[in-house]
């Protein structure tokens, strides 16, 4: 039986890194497969890694039509055994649709990676579609953490050197553009994502906690 499976995680657990892995070890063992990704961070139509590990890809821009490109591969004569779809967060819901038709239509395995929530802690629509039709949900092995150690679960969006909880919910960070504002993103756990507590800030700082109330007086 074919399945929509979506591996999910915050920044820097290992998703692209995993999706090429996954593509690489389907290859390995005689399955043919297709690479979508949407807004990756090296620009259209390609797989990159934080790593160094890249692969070209399909671009699934919003107009991209997933079924009718599956099918007319088919019907051209082409075998598709497999999907891996990077940055499925950016997905439409619509084309979310799509990808569990492969699956139960086509016997086609579905294999998703991506972010679950924004840097304003909401949920990508993409991923919520997911969430909602995949046979199941993987996280990857890897865990990023915290500036403080803890296990990071929150992504942060940090324009000139501020962290920031408002703006468009698509802003590909680690992107030279002239004139631009430099937007970087951080991985913190709730608790410094709440405090907007980000590593420049923690440094600032004389201490290294900032705490929601005074201490009180000694003695």
């Amino acid at each position: 039986m074919a399945e929509l499976v979506y591996f999910t995680g915050p920044m820097d657990s290992g998703k692209s890194t995993l999706a090429l892995q996954m593509a690489y070890t389907q290859s390995r063992h005689g399955r043919s497969g297709r690479l979508f990704t949407s807004h990756d961070r090296s620009g259209p139509a390609t797989i990159t890694s934080r790593i160094g590990l890249r692969a070209a890809a399909t671009e699934v821009d919003g107009d991209f039509d997933v079924w009718e490109h599956i099918v007319g591969a088919l019907t051209g004569g082409e075998r598709i055994d497999f999907l891996v779809c990077d940055e499925a967060q950016f997905y439409t819901p619509a084309q979310i649709d799509d990808l569990a038709r492969v699956v139960d239509d086509l016997g086609i395995d579905v294999f998703a990676f991506g972010i679950l929530a924004d840097f304003r802690t909401e949920l990508f629509p993409g991923s919520k579609r997911l969430i909602e039709l995949c046979d199941r949900m993987e996280t990857p092995q890897v865990r990023p953490l915290c500036w403080c150690g803890a296990p990071a679960t929150h992504n942060a969006r940090v324009v000139e050197g501020v962290m920031v909880t408002e703006g468009s919910q698509v802003a590909v960070g680690d992107v030279a553009a002239p004139d631009a504002p430099t937007v970087t993103y951080q991985v913190l756990c709730r608790r410094h994502h709440r405090q907007r507590m980000t590593i420049e800030r923690a440094v600032a700082i004389p201490s290294p906690e900032v705490l929601p109330f005074a201490a009180p007086d000694a003695g």
